[in-house]
């Protein structure tokens, strides 16, 4: 790997977001909103994530160890921040948009073995914080800014050389390109009744260690820091006042742009790099979209069959698609997560009941496959809204075909071998020009169906209705397909394949003929959906649990 080099990056100024004290404060958040903030300015932004763990990439991570996993219409495997980055900002992440330590050291060592370095000792410092440098600042399109998130928490051992490599970058790019934005707790300890800014002060001080000096200093509280508070800590740090910006606890994440605004951190960010501010900038859409949430006309409740549901985070981008589908009419959506085992064997299905529509989430393995399929299963007989993700239209398939089809011994072979696999392995598959092969023993980590795959629907179908198109284009992240072969049982019973991949070799989305709303697709919907854009899947499912809730 080359040296780092400034040359080729244009103009483009860079802000680094790190955070201190705990982790989970909002870094990703705090790093979209700016980034909306300074869209609303009239500037182009890019917004990246470091992070220090030593996995390659999140895809072979358990849901309960770090979320989501983010999947970009390139194919890569990304931190749960990608989406809040896409989602506020509208602006399409790619995989040059998240790089993790595995990844970093992987290619340093991949070159020291080919020789590259020339026989000479591979280090921390020059090489992976040159090779962490040329990620920063690679691929890049004359965007005005690039905003850079650090995962972890300052001060872990494993976020050093990530601290190292951004500390040169500011030094290698100057102030006039560079700024440090550092998010940190002030937590409230109620046995005295006081906010405590030590956690702060020691945080800050920890990034000073490193050689890094923030720039301006995010406080995250639940409760307004008073003014005397706030000289406090700007004092403690090197600060000036007005570059100490609380960051309250709000009762929705889309209010975060706005308070942010309030307090003038992207007119300070702007400033500090020789920047004017508008003096009002186009923030209309932000508060319309903060209005609906806070005074909807109308409520449902969506019951989301799920494996993690104990983790919420395992589902971020589902959970905010539906609250956009309750944006998009109006309409506030309460959440009921069901735990997927609850409906094991004769287990009872109470929860879903009194809800207005289900959700039949994505997920791997056994575990709670039977709880799917009798979710199905109940939105078929109850003429319940439904929508099945992924591994949820795949049971809700099984369901048609052991109910409706009279395939009584209708499986998958991800759960084991199976008389009539209805769910199967795909082993090779077209993308584009290219055909993708795999092996069922191969390796986990970037062997399925990943990124942007196109599917034609059928003219008259409800998924042309509802997208007002035949031809799409979703994201996928999944290693078992619906068998094209049962294609024609499964329609004679009434299950429609009306969306097929361009080649008919893959099923893409399912409906069911008579039922009100009962949809299936193979593909993730969520991901590609934004709170100013909600995707018509989930707009459309809203609507129908809004008529469902009309009808009980």
């Amino acid at each position: 790997m080359p040296p780092f080099q400034c040359e080729g990056i244009g103009l483009t100024r860079f802000i680094f977001i790190t955070g201190g004290v705990v982790s989970s404060l909002g870094k990703g958040l705090t790093s979209a909103a700016i980034g909306a903030l300074l869209q609303a300015h009239g500037y182009t932004v890019r917004v990246r994530k470091l992070d220090p763990y030593l996995n390659v990439d999140p895809g072979t991570m358990s849901p309960y160890e770090h979320g989501e996993v983010f999947v970009t219409d390139d194919g890569a495997e990304t931190d749960l921040d990608l989406g809040h980055y896409e989602r506020y900002t509208g602006v399409a992440a790619a995989r040059s948009d998240n790089v993790t330590t595995g990844r970093i050291y992987s290619e340093v060592l991949a070159q020291e073995r080919r020789g590259d370095y020339l026989g000479g000792t591979v280090q921390v410092v020059p090489h992976v914080t040159d090779a962490i440098k040329n990620f920063t600042t690679a691929d890049l399109h004359g965007e005005d800014f690039v905003l850079c998130e650090i995962g972890g928490t300052v001060g872990d051992i494993e976020g050093l050389p990530f601290l190292e490599a951004i500390r040169q970058l500011g030094y290698d790019l100057g102030p006039d390109r560079s700024m440090f934005v550092h998010l940190t707790l002030v937590p409230y300890l109620s046995a005295v009744g006081e906010l405590k800014t030590k956690p702060t002060q020691h945080s800050v001080k920890e990034l000073q260690r490193v050689g890094i000096r923030p720039d301006i200093l995010v406080c995250r509280c639940d409760r307004d820091i008073p003014e005397g508070l706030r000289r406090k800590i700007a004092l403690s740090c090197n600060l000036k006042p007005e570059a100490v910006v609380q960051a309250v606890d709000v009762d929705t994440i889309y209010q975060v742009p706005l308070d942010y605004h309030q307090q003038g951190i992207e007119a300070q960010i702007l400033r500090y790099f020789g920047l004017e501010p508008k003096p009002d900038p186009d923030l209309d859409s932000w508060h319309e979209i903060v209005k609906r949430i806070r005074k909807p006309e109308g409520e449902v409740t969506v019951a989301i069959v799920g494996k993690y549901t104990g983790l919420h985070d395992a589902y971020k981008s589902l959970g905010e698609a539906l609250h956009h589908g309750g944006i998009a009419n109006n309409t506030r959506v309460k959440l009921e997560w069901v735990e997927a085992d609850v409906f094991g064997g004769n287990g009872s299905v109470q929860a879903l009941e009194d809800v207005d529509g289900i959700l039949v989430p994505g997920g791997f393995g056994e575990r709670g496959s039977d709880g799917k399929i009798r979710a199905a299963r109940f939105a078929r007989e109850r003429r319940v809204p439904f929508f099945g993700i992924c591994f949820g239209m795949q049971m809700a398939v099984i369901d048609a075909a052991r109910e409706l089809a009279g395939i009584s011994t209708a499986g998958s072979s991800e759960f084991g071998p199976c008389k009539d696999p209805i769910v199967g392995l795909l082993t090779e598959w077209r993308q584009g020009d290219d055909v993708q092969r795999r092996q069922a023993g191969g390796n986990l980590g970037g062997t399925m169906r990943l990124g942007a795959y196109p599917a034609l629907l059928e003219k008259d179908s409800l998924a042309a209705k509802i997208y007002g198109t035949t031809k799409i284009s979703e994201r996928h992240r999944h290693r078992y397909e619906v068998n094209v072969n049962y294609k024609e049982q499964l329609e004679a019973a009434g299950l429609r394949f009306c969306g097929m991949s361009p080649d008919k070799a893959l099923p893409e989305v399912v409906e069911l003929e008579g039922h009100p709303w009962f949809v299936g697709v193979q593909f993730h919907p969520e991901l590609k959906s934004r709170p100013f854009a909600p995707h018509p899947l989930f707009a459309s499912f809203i609507a129908a649990a809004l008529e469902q809730s009309r009808l009980v």
